[in-house]
């Protein structure tokens, strides 16, 4: 990553400007125990779990846990002009488009991809999958989730995607 730079005097990378103006601290944490349900089950049997959503992070971020079945794709190639998306595999094996490349990824590998950035993922290992997915900064991806569950009439497929900024190509 570069950053603008004075030539006699080189920029460093700086914290945000603060958030919260306390001096305390605060008790605000929220915890998501590993048994609880997920938010979304697909008729595949994959399974998409809310851990973090724009609503709960005020817009920082969004973070969700998506459980492939042995059996489950993904999406075609496509990009996003507000977000970044971020993969890491927590085991099995995912097929992430680069832009470029297909890669096998398997547990602990990773992939970023900047808005405006070309990927692709999906499962054909034959075998269950997951993964973490995350939105930056936070965009209310449940909508799009629950949208692709509940199916999407042709005459609207457009309409949908462009709201919920994903573009096809």
């Amino acid at each position: 990553m570069s950053y603008p730079a004075d030539p006699s005097h080189p920029a460093e990378p700086s914290y945000p400007a603060d958030r919260y103006h306390g001096d305390t601290g605060e008790v605000s944490a929220t915890f998501r125990p590993v048994a609880a349900p997920a938010e979304i089950t697909y008729n595949s049997g994959g399974q998409c779990h809310y851990l973090a959503t724009t609503a709960s992070t005020g817009g920082e971020f969004g973070l969700y846990r998506w459980d492939f079945s042995a059996r489950q794709g993904g999406p075609d190639t496509h990009f996003h002009k507000a977000i970044s998306e971020s993969f890491f595999i927590l085991h099995g094996t995912v097929k992430l488009f680069d832009g470029e490349k297909w890669i096998d990824a398997r547990q602990g590998d990773f992939l970023y991809v900047p808005a405006g950035g070309l990927h692709a993922f999906k499962n054909e290992s034959g075998q269950q999958a997951s993964m973490l997915l995350l939105f930056a900064p936070g965009a209310p991806r449940e909508g799009y989730f629950e949208g692709l569950l509940e199916g999407i009439a042709d005459d609207q497929r457009a309409e949908f995607m462009l709201k919920h900024d994903t573009y096809w190509v």
